[in-house]
């Protein structure tokens, strides 16, 4: 049944695509349109909806895509309007087109299929569901074709071939209603990727990622210009091509075709790929026209290879960690919006992320060990740490959730471990953003022994300078820490990292609320103008690439949706998203349920203790409940919503229970339970066993001190020993200047607002404490959204019509 049903529901209560299509409906209507509705209200003060209400919704119409009857309707809301009288409002108007979009009807869509690009080889699945008041019947069709046995919801074709590509609609039959859904446009790439055949398109995150890249060409004049881009994602990419950083009038295909060039399209070219929510650039190539006579009478001879190599990876791989929630020590707020924030823009630069939040030791050295796993030969590697650190000796030490109070670097990972192990896997190119305290530690005195290679690779960003603080700004919003803050503006740039991180400074050098207080800090030994915009390049080694591929692609497989089919006759679907990498999604709804059942829900339940799930943050009706804030808008709505963070600890393969709860009023509304066992394996990040004991090849090994209390003291080498970087190259840090401060450590936190961020004050400890990203009272279980849905614009309507001559 539709929502308008019930006379008594409020009208701000009414879905989405009723508005709308209301909205639309009044907004084109001419005399009967929301003026007159809007002069109908007025003269009966009920609603105390006044002519200056009127003139307001009146400038919607100055704004792109604003809508006069939405901000009436609104209003109109605000005021108490039910849809009982709005009804009577519409009749009284006599526009009798939108008054049917308030009548109940008998076929309802609750899910419509949704357009996206995937590779050829992986599964498509378009999903169409609807209820109403009789058995439901589904036909899918590709453009005006019967697709042959699609009569279920699901539209499943696997694998999907290059042929499949096209527009799919779903018509839905119950008795003599029928509904069309909305079209799904299915782009399908022909590529090469080193995932395996019939894989999923939800194991590759759901986001954009770009599959092919345009080639540099030389053409001559009069030749057919070919440039081919492509990404895959859902919603579906947009596409726009720019020549010379100008955008490229109607090119907006994946494939950008010139017939006869001249040498008036000689330039540089790239693509724009965008979708709803995220942006990114393909790489910018070189197309050279050449004239047959002025090259030497057609000798055939056009140099293709003349264009200079340009830099590259081999591979891209990233490792974000965001620890907030410590055990013993001030709570964290900015790191996972900080590490969130990151993932998008690195994806969007080709990388491989791993983001994970709220890491133990044992933890965190193994998912530095995974991270070191994706390395080889000319691969840019990029450590990105956010949490309570601190730094002695010229070494940095990141903080695990679980370090006692005081730390010690038998506690910590040490940075410059880290590097050395990278340093032996010949990496291209080592970035280093450290989001983090560097005060000394009074209660560590040792001195690691790390001899590093002199190599022309490094980069170190500290967020903050020696024996300084970094920063994260209180709000009750999301907030990103002050590096973060500056660094997303810039990272997207095609510029040497160290030119970028240059900027990144400046721009934190005028930033009022920490001057004086935090200064970023670079640290290189980079010769060569290596930018993380780099193209990959895949080097002889294809196939140990692919077999690191597929090993970071296990991190990120998502659990494929589910419907249940449940004894009563209710139907429920089931249905998962990832925020990160360790950090998964649960949500249930209705698909069908049975007439003779007065109210059915369905919730999940019975969960792994491993992963100590709240019950009260459990099944919540919206994702702001359970901590998922800014998720929301790519959730299906009217759901019910769990959240499992901490994947890493899951020991077993993740089990749990799916209770269906309905009552019939024959039963004087007693509820009566049904329940379903779900195996879903294990998750995301659970595949890879991080909670583990410490693996032997872990970073542990590099430093020469007692990481861990079961390891013996050792000497302390000499300081002549230990290599410290500087900007611009490698050089012995004396040591002997270096002594310790006996003084508290001392966090900042700002003022809720930006007019505030002057007011920075200390924040003292009864500890010691270090910050990295800063001080909040409060660990902020904030969740961070990754995806989001885009409908594309229906087909003609005389298309539809078509279709409607073939129902059974």
């Amino acid at each position: 049944m539709s929502d308008s049903s019930d006379r008594s529901t409020k009208i701000h209560l009414l879905k989405e695509p009723l508005v709308k299509k209301l909205c639309d409906v009044l907004d084109k209507s001419s005399g009967r349109g929301w003026r007159r509705l809007g002069e109908i209200v007025c003269s009966e003060r009920r609603l105390r909806v006044s002519s200056d209400d009127m003139e307001m919704c009146s400038l919607k119409v100055l704004q792109l895509d604003g809508s006069p009857s939405r901000m009436l309707l609104r209003l109109m809301g605000e005021r108490g309007c039910t849809t009982g009288q709005l009804m009577d409002y519409l009749q009284t108007l006599g526009n009798s087109e939108a008054v049917q979009c308030l009548k109940p009807s008998a076929l309802q869509i609750l899910i419509q299929p949704q357009s996206l690009a995937l590779i050829s080889g992986h599964n498509l699945r378009l999903s169409c569901h609807a209820v109403g008041k009789a058995p439901v019947q589904y036909q899918w069709f590709k453009s005006k074709d019967e697709v042959p046995n699609s009569f279920s919801p699901d539209l499943v074709i696997s694998p999907v071939q290059l042929k499949d590509a096209g527009f799919y609609i779903c018509r839905v039959n119950c008795g003599e209603t029928f509904e069309f859904s909305q079209w799904a446009q299915v782009d399908v790439l022909s590529v090469t990727m080193p995932y395996a055949p019939g894989q999923s398109y939800h194991s590759l995150e759901g986001r954009l990622k770009l599959v092919i890249q345009p080639q540099t060409q030389r053409l001559l004049v009069g030749e057919t210009l070919q440039l081919e881009c492509g990404a895959m994602g859902r919603p579906i990419p947009r596409y726009q091509w720019h020549r010379n950083g100008v955008p490229i009038l109607n090119a907006t295909k994946r494939k950008l075709t010139v017939p006869h060039v001249t040498q008036d399209h000689n330039g540089r070219y790239r693509c724009e790929i965008s979708s709803s929510s995220e942006r990114m650039w393909s790489n910018e190539v070189e197309v050279v026209t050449d004239d047959l006579y002025a090259i030497g009478g057609g000798s055939g001879d056009f140099f293709l290879n003349s264009v200079p190599d340009q830099l590259h990876a081999t591979d891209k791989v990233a490792l974000l960690i965001g620890n907030l929630s410590y055990q013993n020590h001030p709570q964290l707020k900015a790191p996972m919006v900080d590490v969130y924030d990151l993932t998008n823009l690195l994806r969007q630069l080709n990388f491989k992320v791993v983001s994970l939040l709220d890491l133990t030791e044992s933890e965190m050295r193994n998912a530095v060990d995974e991270f070191l796993l994706l390395l080889h030969k000319g691969v840019y590697g990029l450590l990105y740490y956010a949490g309570h650190g601190y730094e002695n000796y010229g070494n940095s030490f990141m903080v695990p959730v679980d370090a006692p109070n005081p730390y010690r670097s038998a506690n910590c990972l040490c940075v410059q471990s880290i590097l050395k192990l990278m340093q032996e896997k010949e990496t291209g190119l080592n970035v280093f953003l450290m989001d983090m305290c560097r005060k000394r530690n009074i209660h560590d005195d040792s001195a690691p022994n790390i001899v590093l290679r002199v190599t022309a690779n490094i980069v170190f960003g500290y967020a903050t300078c020696q024996d300084a603080e970094a920063f994260e700004l209180s709000s009750s919003g999301f907030t990103n820490g002050v590096f973060v803050k500056f660094l997303k503006k810039r990272l997207l740039e095609d510029e040497k990292i160290t030119v970028v991180l240059d900027r990144v400074a400046e721009d934190m050098g005028q930033f009022d609320a920490t001057k004086g207080k935090q200064a970023l800090e670079i640290r290189s030994s980079l010769s060569e103008k290596r930018a993380l915009a780099d193209p990959i390049l895949p080097g002889d080694s294809a196939d140990l690439s692919h077999a690191l591929s597929r090993q970071w692609a296990k991190a990120h497989e998502l659990p494929e949706s589910m419907s249940l089919n449940f004894d009563c006759g209710a139907q429920i679907k089931l249905g998962f998203a990832a925020e990160f990498s360790n950090v998964l999604v649960i949500y249930t709804y209705i698909v069908k349920k049975p007439e003779h059942m007065s109210f059915c829900q369905a919730h999940v339940t019975d969960f792994s203790q491993d992963l100590d799930v709240d019950p009260k943050e459990m099944n919540r009706e919206t994702p702001e409940e359970t901590g998922i804030y800014l998720l929301s808008s790519s959730l299906p709505q009217h759901c019910l919503y769990t959240r499992l963070s901490s994947l890493q600890k899951l020991r077993e393969e993740l089990v749990f229970t799916v209770c269906l709860q309905g009552t019939f009023p024959a039963m004087d509304d007693d509820p009566v339970h049904w329940t379903k066992s779900i195996n879903i394996g294990k998750p995301l990040i659970a595949r890879l066993d991080l909670h583990g004991a410490m693996r032997k090849n872990s970073c542990l090994q590099t430093c020469m001190i007692p990481h861990s209390p079961s390891h013996s003291p050792c000497h302390s080498p000499r300081p002549e020993h230990c290599l410290h970087l500087n900007h611009g190259l490698l050089q012995a840090q004396d040591f002997s200047r270096l002594s310790p401060q006996p003084h508290m450590y001392e966090c900042f936190h700002g003022a809720v607002g930006e007019s505030f961020y002057e007011n920075l004050s200390p924040c003292h400890n009864e500890q010691m404490h270090n910050s990295g990203g800063g001080l909040s009272t409060s660990p902020g279980r904030m969740s961070i959204p990754i995806e989001a849905s885009d409908d594309i614009n229906e087909l003609q309507t005389v298309f539809i019509n078509s279709l409607q001559l073939q129902q059974q």
